[in-house]
């Protein structure tokens, strides 16, 4: 089966507005062809000059081809104006289509592909690469068509007023398409890879490197931490240096070819007039003279098509490696649980398909309980608490709710069933209040409030300016993580799901709010499955069943009370958190 090509590709998105694609190509090539007009009648101009000299009242024709010429090339740039117009539409019509094709196939995803792939680069794929698509259908396209049409109406111009001059102005030009030819092809399409990807390692380390400066300045280590990003701007800098390097040589021979036409023309001249100089003859050579120089603007325009060309087969190739990305399966029948309890039977779990995070993991968490993980960092507690959603599929095993595997349920019933609070919420560029109302969007002003009350945001709000109503973030109002974290809550409240997983939901939370927000958690859970995460064992001493989890896999289960006479891992977890809980900064006498 022929592999479909990105042209063909592009069009295919662009539905029926793949005509006016069609239509600006057309556009371009019959400005070129009008653009070339005006030579013509330069010509006439030159030749009007040359035999009316050195009476030159005798050139009455000169103003009727001097107008000629404008109106010719005014109408070369308004046709092709015409074809960027009809260009752009259809641009920006496969642009759109391109980003909602990623886009509701992202949605499609896992819940956590965006954290795995990354957020950064995949917000630049989305907006960066679908921005290519467009820039080289709205411009490059319908340039390349005008590049095409140039050199054929040239031709035509170059062979028929001298085909001595014409032959002899084109071996320059084959010299240089030549010379283009080696420096672009399958090894330059590499090396737009290798760019792309240099550009793309800069970025993400100027970005870790801004976000951590807080940490850096904190503990002095400025040096230390700016050589990541150093040695990316190292890497960036030795590969462009080498690839500039490489390409000296032929670009300056290909400069040297398509500049060097007027000098073929003036060595030409010398050869062809030894018996003598004609009128004509010198007419021909001042128009040769004249027109060539479109010569090097075409090769030069043809080359850097062919670059571009490139970038969006790289941009196109980073967008399918999401689409590539398999979504989740969803059930054709769908079925529902019968009630919220939840189980784990034998799950295994890996995000790179080798090291396996989860190692057989079974539990069963009734309806209506209170459950908890604990455990060393690393050791599954979250990544078992993102299989429950379906942030992930585990690579084997099943999670069922309400006996019903969570693949045959339908989405939509299962993000109703499961809210979540995760140690970094993140809030949209909106007031609280539509933050809030993301938890239910057809809730009253009332209900958010109340949700608002009960996650203990009274005080937040007071010293908002515009109370609930406030917009957070961008040209608004910045709030502290712990002020984040109970919007956060205060969503999954209103949302009111019978399944609630709180991962170091009360991270940010200093000791006066920690109490309160447990007190709100209390009433939130009462009737629910609550699974709480949690590094803090204080939030958790009260759950009716504890699970240590350890190297993936359970390594201890029981009450606070159980687990502490067995003397393992939570003992000694207790024992040194009690032991943290009564650190206290000595003051030197």
């Amino acid at each position: 089966m022929k592999e479909e090509s990105n042209l063909s590709r592009l069009l295919r998105i662009a539905g029926d507005h793949k005509y006016l694609i069609y239509a600006s190509w057309a556009l371009s090539a019959v400005s070129a062809l009008i653009a070339l007009v005006p030579y013509y009648y330069i010509w006439r101009v030159i030749q009007e000059v040359l035999e009316a000299a050195p009476d030159f009242s005798r050139a009455r024709d000169m103003p009727h081809n001097g107008w000629m010429a404008v109106l010719f090339s005014i109408a070369a740039v308004l046709v092709y104006i015409a074809g960027l117009m009809c260009s752009h539409k259809g641009a920006f019509r496969i642009a759109t289509n391109l980003r909602l094709q990623t886009m509701e196939h992202i949605v499609r995803l896992p819940l956590g592909f965006a954290e795995s792939f990354g957020s950064g680069k995949l917000r630049k794929i989305v907006n960066e690469s679908s921005a290519a698509t467009e820039a080289y259908l709205a411009h490059q396209l319908p340039d390349r068509a005008n590049a095409i049409a140039t050199p054929c109406g040239l031709l035509v111009l170059l062979l028929v007023f001298d085909w001595r001059l014409g032959l002899l102005s084109l071996v320059p030009v084959v010299l240089g398409f030549l010379i283009m030819m080696s420096m672009t092809g399958q090894r330059m399409q590499e090396k737009m890879k290798e760019y792309q990807n240099a550009l793309d390692d800069m970025s993400n380390e100027a970005v870790e490197y801004v976000r951590g400066i807080p940490v850096v300045k904190t503990f002095g280590q400025t040096i230390f931490s700016f050589k990541k990003f150093k040695d990316s701007i190292d890497r960036y800098r030795v590969w462009v240096i080498a690839y500039t390097k490489q390409l000296r040589a032929p670009m300056m021979f290909y400069t040297a070819a398509i500049n060097g036409v007027f000098a073929t023309l003036i060595a030409g001249g010398l050869l062809f007039t030894q018996n003598g100089v004609t009128t004509e003859f010198l007419l021909d050579l001042i128009f040769y003279i004249i027109i060539t120089p479109i010569i090097s603007v075409t090769l030069t325009r043809i080359m850097f098509q062919s670059e571009n060309a490139m970038i969006v087969d790289d941009a196109l190739q980073r967008i399918d490696s999401v689409l590539d990305s398999k979504p989740l399966e969803e059930a054709k029948q769908p079925k529902h649980p019968k009630d919220t309890s939840v189980e784990l039977q034998n799950v295994r779990f890996s995000y790179d398909g080798t090291t396996e995070v989860l190692k057989g993991v079974s539990l069963t968490i009734p309806q209506g309980r209170t459950v908890a993980f604990v455990g060393p960092s690393g050791g599954g507690k979250t990544t078992l608490a993102h299989l429950i959603p379906r942030f992930f599929d585990p690579q084997s095993g099943s999670i069922k709710i309400g006996g019903v595997d969570v693949k045959e349920m339908a989405k939509e019933e299962l993000m109703n069933t499961v809210s979540f609070v995760f140690q970094n919420s993140r809030l949209i560029k909106a007031s609280v209040l539509e933050n809030v109302r993301m938890g239910r969007p057809d809730a009253t002003r009332e209900e958010i409030l109340a949700a608002l009350h009960n996650a203990q945001c009274d005080a937040t709000l007071e010293k908002l300016p515009q109370g609930p109503d406030t917009v957070i973030g961008t040209k608004g109002v910045y709030l502290s993580g712990g002020e984040q974290q109970r919007i956060a809550i205060a969503r999954v409240m209103l949302k009111n799901a019978p399944i609630i997983i709180l991962d170091e939901a009360t991270a940010f939370a200093d000791p006066d709010n920690e109490t309160r927000v447990q007190a709100a958690f209390s009433r939130l859970s009462e009737g629910k499955t609550v699974i709480m995460i949690a590094h803090r064992l204080s939030t958790v001493a009260g759950a009716d069943r504890i699970y240590v989890i350890c190297g993936g896999r359970i390594s201890e289960s029981g009450t606070s009370r159980e687990l502490l006479a067995q003397g393992g891992i939570f003992s000694r977890m207790w024992q040194n958190y009690q032991t943290s809980v009564q650190w206290k900064v000595a003051k030197e006498a």
